[in-house]
């Protein structure tokens, strides 16, 4: 059965990083959706992204460029560029550059990840990204959490992998049993659509050893919020209480960037305990990391009645932050797969 080719340009907010890896007057390279940028923290610490490339005669502004109050300064010839991206000085000449400017990015910072908004069509955002510890009734305050960096967060580049595999855990309530080692498959207690999100609540049982070396049987539950295809918040309670944060951007057309964070929650415990908690939420991600980074893409799928109405309906909402005309060879591909299917019944 051939595959679907999604677009690597969704709408919609993606991680770019964590708050701390650009200090104050700090520049940094990035690289996103096909584009190189350039990320600048202004002397009152504000986070800047921008296109990366000087408007005068193309210097890459994020290799030697330097900060100058909420301006960045061009490493060849001295030209400063607000956040704007507007030229506000040119050191040899008395007036600036107002027909040139810079492309500029939307970006904000939650839990002390940074975050920027992508539309192909140049859209402004319609919504915001939300605080994780905002998301989950019952999940308390970030007061109530170990800060996540820096041993519980983890980050991969360069991976063959599509945004849109985070999401589809949010459906895929047989997979806790063969890649997160569940002892039985959960069951699924909610689903919801909205404009922008997705939410869905998991009941599961497993077993962990206690202090004294006994086996008990625990009763926990996974909520999850999707946000748009680029964010995968969710909430476990049980054998204490982790909020996470599973992030895939895009780099290009082919590779994309991941990044975890993982809260758990203050218990009467020492620190070795803790870090074994957050090692073990790390763990959780690179289980199905090692999955996603040799899946396929498959549409249609070929699904089990059981699950079929989750995927079914959890592909349909992504659809929208697909806009026409950057949705790669889907409906090529689609169509294709209609075809063989219709080829497949007949031969039967």
């Amino acid at each position: 059965m051939p595959s679907m080719s999604l677009s690597m340009k969704p709408t919609g907010w993606f991680q770019i990083g964590w708050s701390d890896e650009i200090g104050i007057g700090a520049v940094s390279p990035l690289r996103f959706f096909g584009r190189d940028l350039v990320a600048y923290r202004t002397d009152a610490g504000r986070l800047v992204v921008l296109n990366a490339f000087c408007e005068h005669l193309g210097a890459n502004l994020a290799y030697g460029g330097s900060v100058h109050g909420d301006e960045i300064q061009c490493p060849f010839h001295g030209w400063r560029w607000n956040p704007l991206g507007r030229n506000t000085c040119i050191p040899y000449q008395d007036k600036p550059n107002r027909a040139r400017r810079i492309g500029t990015w939307t970006t904000v910072e939650r839990d002390g990840a940074m975050f920027l908004w992508h539309d192909a069509d140049g859209r402004e955002p319609d919504h915001e990204v939300p605080s994780v510890f905002e998301l989950f009734p019952g999940s308390g305050p970030a007061e109530d959490y170990h800060p996540a960096r820096s041993e519980g967060t983890f980050s991969e580049s360069d991976l063959a992998i599509h945004p849109q595999y985070v999401i589809e855990n949010g459906v895929d309530f047989a997979h806790f049993k063969y890649v997160h080692r569940a002892d039985e498959l959960p069951e699924v207690t909610r689903r919801e659509f909205g404009e922008h999100d997705f939410r869905t609540r998991l009941a599961l049982k497993f077993k962990r050893k206690k202090a004294d070396g006994a086996v008990e049987e625990v009763q926990g539950s996974v909520d999850a919020a999707i946000l748009g295809v680029g964010l995968g918040y969710s909430y476990a309670a049980g054998a204490g209480r982790v909020c996470s944060l599973t992030s895939v951007t895009p780099i290009d057309d082919e590779k994309s960037m991941l990044w975890f964070s993982g809260w758990v929650s203050k218990e009467d415990e020492d620190e070795a305990t803790v870090r074994g908690r957050q090692r073990s939420a790390i763990a959780q991600v690179r289980a199905d990391l090692a999955i996603w980074r040799h899946q396929r893409y498959t549409e249609p799928p070929g699904l089990a009645t059981a699950e079929a109405a989750g995927f079914r309906d959890l592909r349909q909402w992504a659809r929208r932050f697909y806009p026409e005309g950057h949705r790669g060879h889907a409906a090529e591909d689609q169509r294709a797969a209609t075809d063989a299917q219709a080829g497949d019944g007949a031969a039967r």
